[in-house]
């Protein structure tokens, strides 16, 4: 990849986001009485009805800081808005209030689900990240607080559009919060503060593992005919990188960023190393493991481990180690994260220094507390930014990943390569954002043949 000029959007302006890591943890004890505004209803859309957007959905009705309500939902799915709403209403009862003329299927529900609500009520978007910038785009013109899932974007192009996006929701006031839940974890942010005060010395070194079998939709087998190629993609969006960003993109974006933000830094490069293994019939995008060197400024180096290989080890952890000891950032997957320092390297019992001694609130509920806590309180609060750089630095690494070339953080923010440019414009009908060859294949990652594009 030849070298281009400085991006516009320099390290310093994105490296400051990591510092309002911890803002959110402070408020992670907040009492319920301390709502005095939460007199009035807060009405919730749900745009994306597969597990995560059901899922978001219930962490913000559980929370318990003034009434709530689920008025509107849209899919592009009718049996997953169904499955949804029947899942939402058993638990929630009264607290959902979705009648018929309120559930919406296609590509322009999500207007008629947003044009449910008033300015100041809450729209979770949680469809394929390729949507994100479009339904964003009008939730900011509704005047409505915006609750997103992970990644935001899977290329530059998109990272630049949500990066302005977001501007202007803070013009209008507009809270923004997006699914990197880790960041509201407690015993992660207890360590943060500890790791900042010095306790494990400088970081020399950070480590990330997510490793794993075939997980969600990334390995999909061609279609069958029995959905419109559009629809099938979205159906697998974690075999496409225009839908999901692939595998790396949507699972390992969460080690990234709570390694990133243990170190208080982003990285500025990445090289990395993948391939595609035991196929068979399967056509996505993705390859079978990855692993990544990412640099920050100062040379300290986060190593990478992903993989989705059957009858391999497992492990989902984050690790730092440092000049005085070492730390661990999360032992297996999410939560619990059971964060700890030892005052050496090697991880045992004898070596433990401290660990985090309370019992852990799920971070999935705490991100709403928090967000909530600012809606209703009025206060500024925006995870854009932040989730935009998590999302691109991903994205650096994954592109390192498949066109086997160096990538820095500043020549990935210049690209021009949109993987889904016209994603406002996708009917069930029409063509996908990624077409199949004459033997019926779709474009896959040639490290060092094709070294400008993933594709």
């Amino acid at each position: 990849m030849n070298q281009p000029a400085e991006s516009s959007l320099s390290r310093r302006d994105v490296l400051k986001t990591s510092a309002i890591a911890s803002a959110a943890i402070a408020t992670s004890s907040i009492a319920t009485g301390a709502y005095a505004a939460g007199d009035e209803t807060i009405q919730i859309a749900l745009i994306g009805c597969g597990g995560r957007g059901t899922g978001a959905t219930a962490n913000a009705l559980s929370r318990e800081q003034g009434p709530m309500k689920l008025v509107a939902m849209a899919d592009v799915f009718d049996n997953r808005l169904s499955v949804s709403y029947n899942s939402l209403n058993s638990k929630f009862g009264d607290k959902v209030d979705v009648p018929p003329d309120r559930r919406f299927i296609g590509f322009e529900a999500y207007k008629s689900a947003m044009d449910c609500l008033k300015p100041g009520d809450v729209v979770i978007l949680t469809t394929p990240l390729a949507f994100r910038w479009v339904h964003f785009t009008y939730a900011i013109e509704k005047g409505l607080n915006v609750f997103m899932e992970k990644p935001l974007t899977a290329d530059a192009p998109s990272s630049r559009k949500m990066l302005a996006l977001g501007k202007e929701a803070e013009k209008k006031n507009l809270k923004v919060a997006v699914g990197l839940m880790c960041r509201h974890c407690s015993a992660r942010g207890e360590l943060y503060e500890r790791i900042q005060a010095g306790e494990i010395g400088e970081i020399l070194l950070l480590r990330a593992y997510r490793q794993a079998g075939p997980t969600g939709s990334a390995f999909a087998l061609p279609n069958d005919g029995k959905l419109p190629e559009v629809l099938y993609q979205i159906k697998n969006f974690h075999a496409f990188l225009w839908a999901s960003g692939g595998a790396f993109s949507d699972f390992l974006i969460h080690n990234i960023d709570e390694s990133c933000w243990m170190k208080n830094a982003w990285p500025v490069k990445a090289k990395a190393a993948g391939g595609r293994h035991y196929r068979g019939d399967y056509v996505d995008q993705n390859f079978d493991h990855y692993s990544v060197e990412y640099t920050f400024a100062d040379g300290t180096k986060l190593f990478l481990g992903g993989r989705t290989m059957s009858g391999c080890d497992k492990e989902f952890a984050s690790y730092a180690q440092g000049t005085k000891g070492s730390a661990v950032i999360s032992t297996s997957a999410h939560h619990p994260a059971k964060s700890r320092i030892y005052k050496g390297q090697n991880f045992v019992k004898e070596d433990l220094v401290w660990a985090y001694p309370h019992k852990e609130q799920s971070p999935y509920e705490l991100e709403w507390e928090h967000f909530l806590h600012a809606i209703r309180n009025d206060k500024p609060y925006s995870e854009l930014e932040r989730g935009v750089i998590a999302s691109a630095v991903t994205s650096m690494g994954r592109m390192a990943a498949h066109t086997g070339r160096t990538v820095t953080f500043d020549q990935y923010m210049k690209l021009d390569h949109a993987f889904a440019p016209d994603a406002d414009k996708l009917t069930v009908d029409g063509p996908a954002p990624l077409l199949k060859d004459a033997n019926g294949l779709y474009p896959v990652p040639m490290p060092g043949l094709k070294t400008k594009r993933e594709y």
